[in-house]
């Protein structure tokens, strides 16, 4: 039986804008439906540290019950089974860096990437490094990985998860993103593949952070996508040829995802080209047109994941390859 919390209610002009969305009623009422589920309990297995099976088998001597519902990604893993407030982080397993507490749809972001052994990474925005480690285990900690955080405080946060991940192929810069590809470029420093996982409004996040129903603005999302669009036009300039950049967002808002992408490709035009991802959860293709407002066609290539369609949070995702 599926449990039904007492969450708060979101915001009617919030519940307006993802009708438009959406577009049918069913949708958006298995939508709202599922944002009074508690999330699914999701780890990913750090395999610089341990193999997937070796800690599957760990895990269950506690008691717990695994899942993996991708077969192609085992070191994806729920945990089924009930555990006490707080266990899933105070496991000896987790302070050991075995595996990093990360919910399904934040894991899509790096599957899409497909990090290589000996490639350099930047990812632009790196804090609290879910991302940032994932990528160091894909490489096994080979290659090298420049991970960028603003924040000082953030750094702190994301430099002690490299540490507990056993994480060693990562260089920590602390710069506002678009200011750092200028010095990357007048460098000439280019990168095989870069991940701009931008700060966003957090519409995905509703069923894990209660704070964002109340945070939720339009001035927010029709602030922040300026911020996308400059770390975006930035990183694309220092992307070697046949390199690729993922963009990815938590949130649901056009504004930040399409509108992003759409103004990114009339700006660099034939240099950049938008890749179809192979993802193991349904995708739904990016919207054609938001308030009055057309996308290029290339736009249905870029990926929305919902809630009620996975059992997830809500993210956003594109793939940008440079061509020219």
């Amino acid at each position: 039986m599926k449990k039904i919390r007492r969450t708060p209610e979101p915001k009617e002009a919030f519940v307006e804008r993802m009708k438009e969305i959406f577009s049918n009623e069913k949708d958006l009422k298995e939508y709202l439906e599922i944002l009074k589920q508690p999330p699914v309990k999701s780890i990913r297995c750090n395999k610089i540290k341990i193999k997937p099976d070796k800690l599957k088998e760990k895990l269950e001597k506690k008691g717990w019950k695994i899942g993996q519902p991708f077969k192609e990604y085992p070191e994806v893993m729920i945990i089924e089974s009930e555990l006490q407030p707080g266990e899933l982080g105070r496991a000896l397993e987790h302070l050991l860096g075995y595996y990093y507490v990360q919910e399904l749809s934040s894991m899509l972001p790096i599957i899409a990437l497909k990090p290589k052994k000996d490639e350099l990474i930047l990812d632009l925005c790196a804090s609290p490094g879910s991302k940032t480690t994932q990528i160091a285990s894909e490489m096994n900690n080979s290659g090298t990985i420049i991970a960028n955080e603003v924040s000082l405080g953030r750094i702190k946060i994301l430099a002690a998860n490299l540490e507990r991940c056993g994480v060693t192929n990562t260089i920590i810069v602390k710069k506002e993103g678009a200011a750092l590809c200028k010095r990357f470029k007048n460098q000439g420093l280019l990168f095989d593949k870069i991940l701009v996982d931008a700060p966003c409004s957090g519409e995905g996040t509703l069923r894990s952070s209660y704070k964002t129903y109340s945070m939720w603005n339009l001035k927010t999302i029709k602030t922040i996508n300026k911020i996308q669009k400059s770390l975006l036009s930035a990183a694309i300039q220092i992307l070697k040829l046949d390199g690729e950049i993922i963009y990815s967002t938590c949130t649901h808002a056009p504004e930040e995802n399409e509108e992003v992408v759409d103004a990114i490709l009339k700006e660099y035009g034939e240099k950049i080209k938008l890749e179809k991802i192979k993802l193991p959860v349904k995708t739904r293709q990016g919207l054609s047109n938001w308030e009055n407002k057309e996308y290029l066609e290339d736009i249905k290539y870029s990926c929305r994941v919902y809630p009620q369609d996975n059992n997830t949070e809500g993210f956003f995702l594109t793939k940008l390859r440079r061509v020219e």
